[in-house]
Formats: C-alpha cells, sequence, structure tokens
C-alpha cells in the first residue's frame, strides 16, 4: 500500500457551498455541522451554504468554517475511503485541523480554538496597517534581502509562507510590503496583492500569539493516533504536549510548507489527499513534488480515483481485519484482570455480552461471512461492558482499544468511537 498523507488548507481556500453536497448525501457531515453550530452559537452551515462572501471571508467566521468542512471531509473519507494515513499535515490553519483528525485536540474545543484565534489574529494589527503579497520568479534568498533593506523601527517586513519553489508570501507593515514588492517587481519578480484582513505569520501578529497561547492552555489535549506534522519545525510532533508551544509559534513564525512536503517525500509518501475546500493544496503539490501524486476530495472526480485506488488496496485485506478485530475484542475481554466481585454486575455486564459475541463470531466463521460494522460495533461495546464491568483503570481500557484498533488495522473504520475518558 502507497504511504498517504492527509493535507488541510488554511484561509483562502473558502467559497459560498462549501460542503453543501457532502452534507446533503452523509449523515456524519450533518453531525458535524450541527456539533460546531451548538458549539458556536450561530448557523454556520448556512453560513458555509449559502451566506455572503464577504461574512464568510472574516477571519473569525472563516477559521471555524474551514476547519468545520475539513473535518467532515475527513470523516467521510475515512468511512467511504479508509485507507489509513501516515501524516497529517495542515497549512497554517490546516495544522490545527490536522492535530483535531488525529485526536489531539477535541472537535468541540478546536471550533472554540479557532474562532478565537481568529480574533486575535484580526484584533493584532489595526485595519489598513498590514499586508501580504506573493512573489514568485525569484529566489528565496534576494526576497529576504530586500526585506531586511527596507525593514526599520515602524517599517517591518518578513516572509511568512514558504509555499513552493516558486511562491513565497511576505507579511508586515502595508507600506513596507508595498516597498519591497516594487523592489521585487524591478528585478523581475511577479508581485500578487493578497485579500487579506491582517498581516499574518509575522511578528505584528505578537499580541495575538500571546493572547491564543493563553487561550490553549483552557484546554486538555490526547495522544495522536498519527503522526503530525509541524507547520514552524516541518518535523512530527513528538507528542500532544508540543501543541501550544507549536501553536504559539505559528502565529508569528513563517509556514515552513516547501520544507513539509520535502520531509513527506524523504518518508516515501506518494499519495497525498486534501480534505478540504477547493483544491489550493493539490495545485501546490505540482510545483513542490514529482513524485506525490495528490488528490483534491473537494473534486468529484478525485474522489472517485480515490475509491478505485482504494479498493485495489484493500478489498484483499478488508476481511481479515474485520473478523481479527472481533477477536482482539474476545481475546482482551478473556484476559483482562477482574476487580468487580458483585455476582449480579458481572453476569450483566460480563458474561452475557460475551457469550453474545463469541456466538456471533462463530457463526461467521462457520458460514464464512464478512462482518458488518454494526456487528464489529457491536464487539467494541462488549469490550467496553467488560472493562467498566471488571474497573480496568481508564489509561488501561484506552490501551487495550488502541491495541484492538492497531493490531487488526481497523482504526479507520470507527472514525468516531469514543475512546474512555
Amino acid at each position: 500500500m502507497k504511504k498517504v498523507a492527509l493535507l488541510f488548507p488554511g484561509q483562502g481556500s473558502q467559497y459560498v457551498g462549501m460542503g453543501k453536497s457532502l452534507h446533503e448525501k452523509y449523515s456524519v457531515v450533518r453531525e458535524t455541522f450541527e456539533e460546531a453550530n451548538e458549539v458556536l452559537g450561530f448557523d454556520i452551515r448556512n453560513l458555509c451554504f449559502e451566506g455572503s462572501m464577504e461574512e464568510l471571508t472574516r477571519t473569525e467566521n472563516t477559521q471555524p468554517a474551514i476547519l468545520t468542512t475539513s473535518v467532515a471531509m475527513f470523516k467521510v473519507y475515512m468511512q467511504e475511503i479508509g485507507v489509513e494515513p501516515s501524516y497529517l499535515c495542515g497549512h497554517s490553519l490546516g495544522e490545527i485541523t490536522s492535530l483535531t483528525c488525529a485526536g489531539g485536540i477535541k472537535f468541540s474545543d478546536a471550533i472554540k480554538i479557532v474562532r478565537n484565534r481568529g480574533k486575535f489574529m484580526q484584533e493584532a494589527a489595526a485595519a489598513g496597517i498590514g499586508a501580504m503579497a506573493a512573489v514568485s520568479g525569484l529566489e528565496k534568498q534576494i526576497i529576504k534581502e530586500e526585506c531586511l533593506l527596507v525593514n526599520g523601527d515602524n517599517n517591518l517586513v518578513v516572509i511568512s509562507n514558504y509555499n513552493s519553489p516558486n511562491q513565497i508570501v511576505i507579511s508586515g507593515h502595508k507600506n513596507a510590503v508595498e516597498e519591497v514588492g516594487k523592489r521585487l517587481k524591478e528585478k523581475g519578480g511577479r508581485i500578487t496583492p493578497l485579500s487579506v484582513s491582517a498581516p499574518f505569520h509575522s511578528p505584528l501578529m505578537k499580541q495575538a500569539a500571546e493572547r491564543l497561547k493563553e487561550e490553549l492552555s483552557n484546554y486538555e489535549y490526547s495522544i495522536l493516533k498519527w503522526p503530525v506534522l509541524s507547520n514552524v519545525t516541518a518535523l512530527p510532533y513528538e507528542d500532544s504536549s508540543m501543541i501550544i508551544k507549536n501553536l504559539e509559534l505559528q502565529i508569528t513564525e513563517p509556514v515552513q510548507w516547501q520544507s513539509i512536503i520535502q520531509y513527506l517525500e524523504k518518508q516515501g509518501v506518494e499519495l497525498g489527499i486534501e480534505l478540504g475546500p477547493k483544491a489550493v493544496l493539490k495545485n501546490l503539490m505540482k510545483s513542490n513534488s514529482k513524485l506525490i501524486k495528490c488528490y483534491a476530495f473537494d473534486t468529484e472526480e478525485d474522489v472517485l480515483s480515490l475509491k478505485e485506488i482504494a479498493g485495489e488496496n484493500l478489498n484483499t485485506e478488508e476481511k481479515a481485519s474485520k473478523i481479527k478485530l472481533i477477536e482482539k475484542c474476545i481475546a482482551i475481554a478473556v484476559c483482562t484482570k477482574n476487580s468487580n466481585w458483585d455476582n449480579d454486575e458481572y453476569q450483566n455486564g460480563v458474561v452475557i455480552p460475551y457469550r453474545r459475541i463469541q456466538e456471533m463470531l462463530l457463526y461467521l466463521e462457520k458460514e464464512g461471512k464478512e462482518p458488518t460494522l454494526e456487528q464489529m460495533q457491536d464487539a467494541l461495546e462488549m469490550l467496553k461492558s467488560v472493562l467498566n464491568t471488571k474497573r480496568t483503570p481508564i489509561s488501561e481500557q484506552i490501551e487495550k482499544f488502541n491495541q484492538v484498533f492497531d493490531e487488526s488495522g481497523t482504526r479507520s473504520l470507527f472514525p468516531q468511537f469514543i475512546l474512555p475518558a
């Protein structure tokens, strides 16, 4: 199986109508948008599907809108295609989406985080004081030198995004960005002013970074199911304890997207799948890598191609993996130490559900049938009942469920399965 990286876009990919067709087809998408509405206290779904572009592009709206759409696409991808990723990475805001889909941040918390992140970033610079521009056709060293020449006490401009060998973004005070743009144009560069509301990924965002750090300290973070790459270091998170520091730095430091793609290449990734509105990262991949083929989940033609690729690789292994999940649930249920000596509780919480799943496995093996998702879910619920009844510590329960998913290779089939907490 080819190594897969899931890619999540940032601001600039939004459009009115994003996620609407998936919302009509999949209940998991409807549930995702409903949860986002409840957390935010307003109808983000209607804003995405029917709202005005002006309102959708407000930073505090754009960030939760893109995150919600991307998470919904991730859930559909895992449900319909289900190829386990080797890495997750996202561009700016997309890094938070990556951490959410990898299980490091609860979705309800992520929605609140990015809503406030947008507000902090907007409020950090007064309206009209900052600007950003994309530069192409020049070496990054030339761009960096021109930024240094223009910089002064109240005139700051820096490189904010290393997007690809052909695209670098500068950010800072409006006058400084315009001056550097003029100088680079004279050197043969192509300058494209960006329609943004603040100078993102620059030192002018220091106040926003400090406020975000304080906001992030209000939440708890979990173990990452898959490696997530940092925008700042272009390397995987060592563990979820790095989330606060990395996301704080990301506000003021440049996005190292080109280096992230180079890292994926070195790790042997051959397939990139963009989960989010439009195909910004798919298009960037064309100038970043000749080795990684990228598809955009927001494009129907690409989704059909992905289903073909997934089908070729998963069909032969799927049945054995599903049976193995049930076998692992039964084995762990038997081997787990009991600390509950109430006979009635043990009978109802251990013996009865265990025997039911054991009989189901015997039937499936006798008939040579493939377990359904519902039958697999029943096995997981049996194990949950057994562990709770036996009074197994929560940390040990989480470890055992991770063992079931990892050893059977079926984690992708249950993106919404809630581990004990």
